[in-house]
């Protein structure tokens, strides 16, 4: 199950960066990921959060989120980045050669080279 949020107000989360969105990701065995993302329009995230369980994100960050609350999202494809709003994985994750540092994002049916900046 994956969910975002939109943050009321921009939080502060170090000496120069604010966090804007949230996305929560639970897993089917190991807990619940809380990506934080640095821009509105971010499609990965900057800072994660682990939690044991789905309340523990709620209570911490249900007060903190806008009046559109959680927006249900699709869980990503298999072997894609679970933080991303597209889908995103590391080339060559999929034959079992990956090739860490090299993205490719589906677009159109096809896999294509994706930079993140």
């Amino acid at each position: 199950m994956r969910k975002y949020a939109f943050l009321k107000n921009p939080m502060k989360c170090n000496k120069k960066d604010y966090i804007y969105k949230i996305m929560l990701y639970k897993t089917k065995n190991e807990g619940v990921f809380l990506f934080q993302y640095c821009s509105i329009d971010a499609i990965q995230c900057s800072f994660d959060q682990f939690y044991t369980d789905l309340k523990d994100v709620y209570e911490d960050w249900n007060d903190k989120i806008d009046e559109r609350g959680w927006i249900d999202i699709d869980d990503p494809l298999p072997n894609c980045q679970h933080d991303a709003f597209i889908p995103i994985r590391v080339k060559g994750r999929d034959t079992g050669n990956p090739e860490w540092g090299n993205l490719e994002a589906l677009v159109d049916g096809e896999w294509v080279e994706y930079d993140p900046t």
